[in-house]
């Protein structure tokens, strides 16, 4: 357990007197621990210490389980509510035949429909490290077959042993 993650509360609380809040109810102002702790039993919640470093310190007497129920709650449905985003690689070569070029075009086009982003990569091998401009020119030549469907985010750059681009798909009012 973190730091952070660390409550005072009930019988932990090892200071004279705090500002006491009720949860959905008045303040009850500064009153002793032993005050607000018997206020905190008779309603059966908890007093939970929630600024120890105030002058003098806040307590709030509240349902801790229920208040922690309803946090994680919260962050679930914010997990929930993320959206991931999906990058697809479609690896090249420097030799590569026409129609192989445009079968893997075919599924570069088929993840930028369905809202992926499509990262061509070509990896150069021994010689071919010698002429990096092969593998530009082979990016360049895929380039015109997805610009109808995608956004080129990053033109074709050099990367250690490969040339990558990375196209976008189009937003919905950008499609021609």
């Amino acid at each position: 357990m973190s730091k952070k993650d660390q409550v005072i509360m009930n019988d932990d609380i090892r200071v004279p007197e705090v500002r006491c809040n009720v949860d959905g109810e008045e303040s009850l102002g500064v009153v002793s621990i032993d005050e607000a702790m018997n206020k905190a039993n008779e309603m059966g919640l908890d007093l939970v210490l929630i600024a120890p470093n105030a002058k003098p310190p806040v307590a709030k007497v509240m349902d801790y389980g229920k208040y922690k129920y309803q946090e994680e709650k919260k962050l679930k449905e914010q997990r929930k509510n993320q959206t991931k985003i999906e990058i697809k690689e479609i690896k090249l070569s420097v030799k590569i035949a026409d129609n192989d070029i445009s079968y893997k075009v075919k599924h570069a086009r088929e993840f930028l429909e369905s809202g992926k982003l499509v990262k061509f990569r070509v990896f150069l091998r021994g010689r071919e490290m010698a002429h990096p401009e092969a593998a530009k020119a082979v990016l360049l030549k895929v380039w015109p077959m997805v610009e109808d469907v995608g956004h080129m985010d990053k033109p074709p750059k050099f990367e250690g042993r490969y040339y990558n681009m990375l196209v976008t798909p189009l937003k919905d009012d950008k499609k021609k």
